[in-house]
């Protein structure tokens, strides 16, 4: 994937979303950090595909969730809201699909106070602060996924910085034992078993 700021990130996002999609049958979760990016892609893709598309703002929390566990293959846009405190157990979700890893934004003013804090104390905000942090997001993420022992499914992060920054070893390393592939054909078989 290119990184999230280059102007094709959109468009390669929306193809890999879709094929993603194609592999799990719907069924998935896609989870933005910003509504905006959410708004875009869910824009982009759910009129192309063959599944009910869903998106955040159409309805309350616990409507969507509803909605999304008894309607077969459905597929639901949706922001740090549904990251945590979600549970929709067995088939029903069967794909998590990130667009970025989820980071803070710097400026909030909690987040802008703790980077100050340890600052002053000489450390590093994004080292001891940012990463962390946005690593157990991903994990919450990724636990929505997995709530039962015979539940599996596929978790897509389509960030680059997994594979090109140093600190996307953390995360790879803090989630469960799994399979990795940027090929679409694994998850295809994958989900097929």
């Amino acid at each position: 994937m290119p990184d999230y700021r280059q102007s094709s990130y959109l468009s390669r996002a929306a193809d890999e979303i879709r094929a993603i999609l194609r592999a799990s049958h719907g069924r998935a979760f896609v989870l933005f950090t910003s509504y905006r990016q959410m708004e875009a892609l869910y824009d982009l893709i759910s009129g192309d595909l063959p599944y009910p598309c869903m998106v955040q703002g159409e309805g309350g929390k616990s409507r969507l969730l509803e909605e999304f566990r008894i309607t077969p293959n459905a597929v639901l846009f949706a922001t740090a809201s549904f990251w945590q405190g979600v549970d929709v157990k067995g088939e029903a979700l069967s794909a998590v699909i990130i667009d970025k890893l989820p980071f803070q934004v710097p400026s909030d003013p909690l987040v802008a106070a703790r980077s100050a804090h340890i600052q002053r104390e000489g450390g590093n905000p994004f080292a001891q602060y940012q990463v962390p942090n946005a690593i157990l997001r991903l994990k919450q993420g990724f636990g929505r996924l997995i709530r039962a022992t015979t539940d599996r499914g596929i978790l897509a992060v389509l960030d680059g910085r997994l594979s090109t920054k140093g600190y996307g070893k953390l995360f790879m390393q803090s989630l469960p034992d799994y399979e990795i592939t940027d090929r679409i054909e694994d998850l295809v078989r994958f989900m097929g078993r």
